[in-house]
């Protein structure tokens, strides 16, 4: 099976805290995956945990790039392909589009359409239209 994983559960894998809950998650974790079972991190999740990595644990962009892409190292976890080609951007921390922006546009790409945008950073993607 694969399970989906919400960004509070994304948080205490990467933070440990509150600490009774991220040994809670962790046991979880290895025992489905013991079982065979993965987890599976949207774009959305990716998003959240990226952002509130900055907020309230007050990491750098670098910072919260480098333990999602641990995170997404690890056995048994997979990140949607659009948020893995974000995280893989050599330099994803200061890239420009960022990283949130290429996981949209990665994701409008993989379905087929053309991202539309009045950021002129976008035009260092492919398909995509500037309204300026």
């Amino acid at each position: 099976m694969t399970y989906g994983l919400d960004t509070s559960v994304i948080m205490r894998l990467l933070m440990g805290e509150p600490s009774g809950l991220a040994i809670k998650v962790r046991n979880f974790i290895e025992e489905h995956l013991t079982d065979g079972d993965m987890f599976f991190v949207s774009c959305l999740a990716a998003s959240e945990a990226y952002f509130a990595l900055q907020r309230h644990y007050c990491m750098s962009k670098e910072a919260a790039i480098m333990a999602m892409r641990a995170l997404a190292d690890e056995d048994g976890f997979t990140f949607s392909p659009e948020a893995k080609a974000a995280l893989d951007t050599p330099d994803a921390w200061k890239a420009s589009p960022g990283f949130v922006d290429r996981m949209l546009a990665n994701e409008y790409s993989a379905r087929g359409f053309s991202t539309v945008s009045c950021e002129k950073d976008f035009r260092k993607l492919d398909f995509t239209e500037i309204i300026a």
